[in-house]
C-alpha cells in the first residue's frame, strides 16, 4: 500500500481519538458538567464514595449537584442543604481554593462532597490549559 494511505489512516485515527467524549467532562449546551464519579474513585464519605457534578459556564461555578450515593440520607440532607450552594458564582480558579466549613454533624461526609467539588474543579481547569 502506498505510504500517504497509511498517514491518511494514521491521522485520522488520531484525529477521531481526539474527539471522543470524555465521561468525566462533558458539554450541555454551553456548560461544562464534570462528574467526579470516576474522578474520585479514591475519595469516601462516612460509607462510601459521594460524587458530584459540578456545572461551569463561562469559567464561573454554575452549581453543584450530588450524585447517588450511599451515605445515611438523614446526614447526607443536611451536607445537599449546608454545602452545594457555596461554590455557586465563583470564579473556578477561587471555588478550587475556597476554604469551605464542613456541617457540623456530617463532617466525613461534608469533607468528602468538599475534596470532590475541589477535584473536579481542578480537573476542568487543567483540562483547559491545554
Amino acid at each position: 500500500m502506498n505510504k500517504n494511505i497509511f498517514l491518511l489512516i494514521g491521522a485520522f485515527l488520531f484525529l477521531t481519538s481526539q474527539t471522543t467524549n470524555d465521561p468525566i467532562m462533558t458539554k450541555e449546551k454551553d456548560v461544562t458538567v464534570i462528574n467526579t464519579t470516576s474522578l474520585a474513585t479514591d475519595i469516601e464519605g462516612y460509607v462510601a464514595q459521594t460524587p458530584v457534578k459540578v456545572y461551569i459556564k463561562g469559567g464561573k461555578v454554575l452549581r453543584v449537584e450530588a450524585l447517588q450515593n450511599e451515605e445515611t440520607p438523614k446526614y447526607f440532607d443536611m451536607v445537599e442543604k449546608g454545602l452545594m450552594k457555596k461554590w455557586n458564582g465563583l470564579p473556578v480558579k477561587t471555588a478550587e481554593k475556597c476554604k469551605v466549613d464542613v456541617v457540623t454533624g456530617a463532617t466525613v461526609s461534608s469533607e468528602a462532597v468538599i475534596e470532590n467539588v475541589r477535584r473536579g474543579i481542578s480537573y476542568y481547569i487543567y483540562a483547559n490549559k491545554k
